[in-house]
């Protein structure tokens, strides 16, 4: 989904009110964080989502807090709710300019949705670092490399934290149905769909000992994000179809808590189900009975050497896929991606899991190897092939098993 391009008449003085708006303390606005000593490196932050949508946009603004504890001297100023619903007239690049106007040296793009305003802020500014969150830009060995001295692209290896949800799901699954909560449909979302259903299959098939024609993995695509009223299917009826028709386990991979708020009304009701929310540590604290875990990811470390990069000029272009850090996955300091166990994975199910996060590690268990087909039966890996890192990150199609959408 693009951002529509900002009417000619007007639209200086309407982004700046809006901008300008954020210094309002009430919860409502669009808050911006400004320090204005002139000692202070000020990193712009633009989201999204909300700040506090406990998932994907909050993650990167408790990301930067994490930044400021490490460097007092990082001063934070953000925009949230950049997105077609919530500031239909404003893009991304427009928001940058005024961010830089205030005196960014460095600016953060969160979605892939921005990935055009992140390119074409680091061409308009070509002193200014550029991180774009998610993207492959930067990336050499990519489809879409371009060759722009300023821009960093960051994303975690969330492949592995989605095998590891899926794994949960599977080992406490009653019934095999796991449904997964989507949100629009790209390269991205097909491969983390497609890494949950690898962990699922593994578990079930090696510790659980059952046949995989029981296991019915299923995912619907809300379209985008988020709800937006209109043009998305509402997650919350997505969610409450998944619970009322039998899944056991949702998983989410939206922005925001359907799959946890649906799932407590659900096992308020007397349903038997569980859920696995996604990319924030806090994130079982929603409905923490029925919460499976959370795969999260940690943006802090990748966000601080890059800043710190920046402070010293030294920003080149990058492309980072940052790894979890196998002797300890929710080291804060040090791992990319984690997995946060919930309350309702039972004791004996945690050890299995710990087995399985220990051969992902270890490399003794590796999911993206042959024989793997796609949805519409043709090879993903051909048998003992082992799939490379664009094979991984340009997933055209769902892997064959899942049912729901691959375009």
């Amino acid at each position: 989904m693009k951002f529509n391009t900002l009417k000619s008449f007007g639209w200086f003085a309407a982004l700046w009110l809006i901008l300008t708006a954020c210094n309002n303390p009430t919860p409502t606005n669009r808050e911006i964080n400004t320090t204005p000593a002139t000692d202070k490196f000020t990193v712009g932050l633009i989201l999204v989502g909300p700040k506090n949508d406990a998932g994907w946009s909050q993650a990167h603004y408790e990301a930067m807090q994490y930044v400021s504890q490490k460097r007092p001297n990082v001063a934070l100023e953000y925009v949230d709710k950049v997105n077609p619903s919530d500031r239909p007239n404003i893009k991304g690049s427009q928001v940058a300019d005024e961010l830089i106007a205030k005196g960014a040296k460095l600016v953060i793009f969160n979605s892939d949705d921005l990935k055009d305003d992140a390119f074409e802020t680091a061409k308009k500014h070509p002193n200014i670092a550029i991180i774009h969150a998610s993207g492959d830009y930067s990336w050499q060995e990519g489809k879409n490399f371009k060759n722009q001295q300023n821009l960093v692209n960051i994303m975690p290896q969330m492949e592995y934290g989605r095998m590891i949800a899926g794994c949960a799901a599977a080992l406490s699954t009653e019934n095999g149905k796991i449904g997964f909560l989507g949100p629009l449909i790209n390269d991205e979302t097909r491969r983390f769909v497609s890494a949950a259903y690898l962990g699922a299959k593994h578990c079930w098939e090696n510790y659980r000992k059952k046949d995989i024609k029981d296991l019915n993995f299923k995912v619907t695509w809300i379209g985008f994000w988020f709800n937006i009223p209109g043009v998305t299917l509402d997650p919350t009826k997505v969610a409450d179809d998944f619970y009322n028709s039998g899944y056991d386990v949702v998983m989410t991979g939206i922005d925001t808590p359907e799959a946890a708020v649906q799932g407590k009304k659900a096992a308020a009701a007397g349903k038997k189900v569980k859920f696995l929310h996604y990319t924030l540590k806090t994130g079982c604290d929603l409905a923490p009975d029925i919460c499976l875990g959370v795969p999260i990811y940690n943006w802090g470390p990748s966000y601080l050497d890059t800043v710190k990069k920046a402070e010293a000029g030294q920003i080149k272009p990058e492309f980072i896929w940052g790894k979890p850090d196998w002797n300890n996955i929710n080291n804060p300091d040090t791992s990319a991606v984690g997995f946060v166990v919930g309350k309702a994975l039972t004791a004996e199910n945690k050890k299995t899991l710990d087995r399985f996060i220990k051969g992902l590690g270890d490399g003794s268990i590796n999911l993206y190897q042959g024989p793997l087909k796609f949805q519409d039966g043709t090879d993903f890996l051909k048998a003992g092939e082992k799939a490379t890192p664009q094979q991984i990150w340009y997933m055209p199609q769902l892997l064959q098993g899942i049912e729901g959408k691959s375009k």
